[in-house]
């Protein structure tokens, strides 16, 4: 296994290192008495100083000092490493969110989607010959009762039922990495392409066996503060009449306006940010039932749910031993919600998960 989670995401933290360095540098000098000068009073040294008087002497306060000092200087060094670390993992704002559950009434709870009380029930189903085509996104279709998946590294489209049993493969020509798949309300489907930065609203049937970028409406997404990290997540959002678009790192929101059967006029709005505690974004769903978005983070290891209002409701944690899951979620890239509250995720390679609520 590689080197943990937690390593790539320190380097945000980089100012404080310098900081770590000289407490570790200065813990030597201050607790070794190897590093002691000889008084050049007395001529003694350390070491004759240490081992002198009997064994059965108690320790002097000022023999004391010293040993205290040790045991207290560690102790701040690990209590300011972890610190960091804690920073870096997000663990304060987990930490509080954890918190806030804890005091949430059965009212807010039934209100709300609430992640703590889903259970998985189809734990990492492998997606048959796609090991190579990477995951990147999932959407329910409420009218065919059934998910579309989209795949990045080779692009095409997958149906699959509730179950997650692969139903037809549509290859998608022009498109380079398609990233974000949302269901519109007439049934379309609008596909964003990350590296190309584009929106492009597709139809297909029952008759469909490919797309072609060329036969269909696509809009630009603009420029983003990392344009290697673009546009990877896409849900409708029914109540509110409009796309939800995400922005994986720094994770951003946008929406843009529409009624999900006519083309797409003006342009993409930024949402409010400020609760969006992510180290990326990689995926976007919509709760029909309540409007509540679930915004997916692989780097977090996290599903957030927020409330119509921006704000932090609940979380899912995507390790092993938590919500039912047997091991970590490798990579988990797209999210979606059906009426009846059931939870579906897709995770890089070719994995599959269903959860319920208990």
């Amino acid at each position: 296994m590689g080197q943990p989670q937690w390593l790539p995401h320190l380097s945000i933290h980089s100012s404080v290192f310098p900081f770590f360095s000289q407490i570790i540098w200065i813990i030597p000098t201050r607790s070794c008495g190897c590093l002691r000068q000889p008084d050049t009073t007395t001529g003694i040294s350390p070491m004759a100083t240490l081992t002198s008087g009997s064994s059965g002497d108690s320790l002097s306060p000022a023999r004391k000092r010293p040993i205290a000092l040790r045991w207290s200087t560690w102790l701040v060094t690990a209590a300011v490493i972890g610190y960091g670390v804690a920073i870096a993992m997000h663990w304060d704002d987990r930490g509080m969110l954890w918190l806030q559950e804890r005091f949430q009434n059965q009212v807010t709870q039934k209100a709300s989607v609430w992640l703590p009380d889903y259970q998985v029930d189809i734990d990492a189903k492998v997606l048959p010959g796609m090991e190579d085509d990477e995951a990147s996104d999932l959407s329910y279709h409420p009218g065919r009762k059934t998910l579309f998946a989209v795949m990045g590294k080779n692009p095409f489209l997958v149906e699959l039922n509730l179950d997650g049993d692969v139903l037809r493969k549509i290859p998608l020509h022009g498109w380079s990495n398609p990233e974000g798949v949302a269901v519109l309300a007439d049934g379309r489907l609008a596909i964003t392409d990350e590296r190309q930065h584009s929106l492009t609203l597709v139809s297909l049937d029952d008759a469909t066996t490919e797309l072609n970028i060329k036969d269909f409406p696509h809009y630009d997404l603009g420029p983003s503060a990392n344009q290697n990290k673009g546009f990877e997540g896409i849900a409708w959002d029914p109540a509110q009449q409009r796309l939800i678009l995400g922005e994986e790192r720094p994770p951003k929101l946008f929406s843009w306006r529409t009624d999900g059967r006519s083309d797409l006029a003006g342009t993409k709005q930024e949402l409010a940010n400020d609760d969006l505690d992510l180290r990326n974004l990689s995926g976007l769903g919509v709760d029909p039932r309540t409007g509540h978005l679930l915004v997916l983070s692989a780097d977090s290891n996290m599903l957030l749910e927020l409330d119509k209002q921006g704000e932090q409701v609940s979380f899912m944690t995507l390790l092993g031993g938590f919500n039912g899951l047997k091991n970590r979620i490798p990579r988990a890239e797209g999210v979606a919600m059906d009426e009846a509250g059931t939870l579906y995720m897709v995770s890089e390679p070719n994995l599959f998960y269903r959860f319920h609520k208990q």
